[in-house]
């Protein structure tokens, strides 16, 4: 049986550089974004939001994703803002995946800007995994435009964790026999599954890199974290991962997207914004395969990695963009306890065909053929002009959206 080899691709600073690489196919004189201060998030105007990502030169202002805008103007008041715009994300984050299916059947999409290959008996004889990772990464680069990250090892956690050493554009490994050096010096909070309140437990016990998790007694981390955190977090110390690398979930079992940031959602206003870019995703989605759900998921992780899930079934049937939305923003306010999100997902199930004629309350009837039209009608401008022709008014600058 041969070794597993797995890929871990990760776009850098994905929807700033998916908003630099538009901007500059539209207007080959255009400011690239990638070479200032900028990020994609909030509002300029009112100051509110959270940033989504952001350029390489915002690191010599400590701005993090995930933080407010108001907090990031003030360490960088010429901080140029970008509105965010999920259905161009989407089309980048798809063209990426088509290049990525040349080389694997089987990758497990992760989040919109991250994959997982499996490369195992993929390499071609005479070829290495370092020389089919610089391929692909050449590829990115030249045929669509941005760059990645790419790391290889044996399984999926190690190549997470080495796709997330030094940034942008690099290729790292981390085998088994390289934990030792590569990984173990990290601190804690690198590992994943370590999240605010097990690091804290975790200093208190003395413990402050990834070595000093591994080479601590089992029983002793289980007697504090609890047997499954425990042992999932001393596993993951010494690089064991078996989860396989699973392949896309095909349409039937259901539409759904999220969004990982790297720093926490705190405010109920923050996380809607984001679930109103998830729910454009997946509605417009579902309306170009003609398919209605009457299943809406949310989906959450957070800062502990404490994954949590909260669904309803609708009365009838959709694919509508505003009730997908709102639906969302009930069910996480209903099921949010106020912990940190590291991660908002957007999931609609119980898929059937559209036919052509819905069933219709007497009294949602006009309301729902409006919102009906007004979603067929962004989809056609969007598909004749491009997916950043016309965005909701929420998303655009005060001014704008007041014009």
């Amino acid at each position: 049986m041969k070794d597993r080899l797995i890929f871990h691709i990760d776009v850098n600073s994905a929807f700033l550089s998916w908003e630099a690489v538009h901007r500059l196919e539209t207007d080959k004189d255009a400011l690239d974004l990638r070479t200032i201060p900028s990020a994609v998030g909030g509002d300029l105007k009112t100051r509110h939001g959270v940033i989504l990502a952001k350029s390489h030169p915002t690191k010599a202002f400590g701005i993090n994703t995930g933080e407010p805008v108001v907090a990031a103007l003030k360490k960088c008041p010429s901080l140029y803002l970008v509105p965010p715009n999920h259905n161009l994300y989407e089309n980048y984050s798809k063209s990426l995946r088509e290049l990525l299916y040349q080389y694997t059947p089987t990758m497990e999409p992760f989040s919109i800007d991250e994959a997982y290959l499996d490369m195992t008996g993929a390499i071609p004889l005479g070829s290495t995994p370092l020389k089919i990772a610089e391929t692909i990464a050449k590829r990115v680069r030249t045929e669509l435009k941005f760059t990645v990250n790419i790391g290889i090892s044996s399984n999926k956690l190690l190549a997470k964790m080495a796709s997330d050493f030094e940034k942008p554009d690099k290729i790292h490994t981390l085998f088994p026999s390289e934990i030792e050096k590569k990984m173990w010096p990290l601190p804690l909070t690198e590992l994943f599954f370590v999240g605010r309140s097990s690091a804290r437990i975790l200093r208190n016990l003395g413990l402050r890199t990834i070595g000093d998790i591994a080479n601590t007694n089992l029983a002793f981390l289980k007697s504090h974290l609890g047997n499954k955190h425990g042992e999932s977090i001393y596993a993951f110390s010494h690089g064991i991962d078996n989860s396989p690398v699973e392949d896309s979930p095909s349409a039937a079992k259901g539409y759904g997207n999220s969004l990982t940031l790297s720093q926490d959602i705190t405010d109920f206003n923050d996380a809607k914004e984001i679930l109103l870019l998830l729910s454009e995703s997946v509605g417009s989605r579902l309306r170009k395969d003609n398919i209605k759900a009457s299943c809406i998921t949310v989906e959450m992780r957070d800062c502990d990695f404490i994954n949590q899930s909260h669904q309803i079934t609708l009365p009838l049937p959709t694919n509508t963009t505003d009730v997908i939305y709102h639906t969302a923003c009930n069910l996480l306010q209903e099921s949010w306890k106020g912990a940190p999100l590291r991660l908002l997902g957007v999931r609609a199930g119980k898929l059937e065909e559209k036919t052509e004629y819905t069933q219709l309350s007497l009294f949602s009837m006009k309301e729902d053929e409006k919102k009906e039209k007004l979603d067929k009608a962004l989809d056609s401008i969007r598909e004749k002009y491009g997916s950043d022709a016309v965005q909701r008014a929420t998303l655009l600058p005060k001014k704008q959206s007041e014009n």
